[in-house]
């Protein structure tokens, strides 16, 4: 893998905004921003032999942070932190301590509130093997949420045309942490409605959420459901065409193992896309809501123009009793490990 830096000409809170670029043996090619670890390009060759770029984004750095953008803000390639997907109510209690959040999805808090890490620079740490690491700290009372925390993410290219992000962060005070990649990823050529797109995911159960999108603690079988991806199927083959999907599924797998979370494909490129992960949830997410002017090569973005499989841990789980993992003590380290691999498939 060889590393490249690029400065974009932006300071952003007194820090320099950079380009990472990464590339393998085989032309794979990633843009990655230290402004919230963004991954704004991810260049593959298709089937056909052909350069694409799988996920959506700008050509400019400067559409990232411009006013057009900010208005509907879909999170669009960044890392989310401290806490991925919604709080109810933007509560949570930890050490006997309760907390109140920013209610930036009112009346509950998405995404960490207003100002995440996605919209911060991260400090590029020395690495000794061709890799990129960046690094967070989000000082105590940040977003309200409790601890210095101090957050690593790692992104390595393999010559495999794997793309590994691995976290880290430890805190000096009783905290929660729910960290995930929000990448938005499609494999059609020409790009449009991923409702054609194959999809499996090995998912017995998703979990409700109630009519705010929150998850509630029930687990509900995906047999006989929309939900069902055990086995391949096309994304829109039985969704609600107005709503299409943003659930979260739970993994059939033992916490802390490296498994698969998801494969999609498209047929005409030949390219399939699978994620696997340490987590123990991944939400899929098939972008009703995009709605973004201007992107790469001019294009706009519409609603089910991409796909997100945000691999986490349960959403809401700190209001859950039933579900753990989220809080971090002093003296721990949080880690979560999630891998995109790249494949082709001979087309005749």
């Amino acid at each position: 893998m060889k590393l490249n830096l690029v400065k974009t000409g932006h300071v952003i809170d007194e820090k320099e905004v950079f380009a990472v670029e990464l590339t393998n043996i085989h032309g794979t090619y990633v843009k990655i921003y230290n402004y919230g670890a963004i991954v704004s390009n991810f260049v593959v060759q298709n089937a056909k032999g052909e350069k694409q770029d799988i996920v959506l984004g700008f050509d400019n750095f400067d559409q990232y942070i411009g006013e057009n953008y900010l208005a509907n803000y879909p999170y669009l390639g960044a890392v989310i932190g401290r806490y991925a997907n919604r709080i109810k109510d933007g509560k949570f209690s930890v050490s006997g301590q309760e907390y109140q959040l920013e209610l930036n999805d009112p009346p509950n808090c998405l995404h960490s509130g207003y100002i995440g890490f996605d919209k911060k620079v991260w400090d590029i740490l020395p690495t000794i093997d061709p890799s990129l690491t960046l690094q967070y700290t989000s000082p105590d009372g940040e977003g309200n949420f409790p601890g210095n925390l101090t957050v690593q993410l790692t992104f390595k290219l393999t010559d495999d045309n794997e793309l590994v992000l691995d976290y880290k962060a430890r805190t000096d005070k009783a905290t929660i942490v729910n960290l995930t990649h929000h990448g938005y990823f499609n494999l059609a050529e020409e790009g449009g409605n991923i409702k054609d797109h194959m999809h499996r995911m090995p998912a017995s159960h998703y979990l409700e959420q109630d009519e705010n999108y929150v998850v509630t603690g029930k687990l509900i079988p995906v047999e006989g459901s929309s939900f069902d991806f055990l086995a391949s199927k096309k994304i829109g083959l039985n969704w609600n065409p107005d709503e299409g999907y943003d659930q979260t599924f739970v993994l059939d797998k033992v916490e802390g193992e490296l498994t698969m979370a998801s494969e999609t494909s498209d047929e005409n490129s030949g390219l399939k896309f699978s994620v696997f992960t340490t987590a123990p949830v991944a939400h899929f997410y098939t972008a009703k809501h995009l709605m973004v002017h201007g992107g790469k090569n001019g294009k706009d973005y519409s609603g089910f123009d991409a796909f997100c499989v945000e691999t986490q841990h349960h959403p809401n789980s700190v209001n859950v009793p039933e579900f753990t993992g989220t809080v971090l003590m002093p003296g721990e380290t949080y880690k979560q490990t999630t891998i995109y691999k790249i494949e082709t498939a001979v087309i005749v």
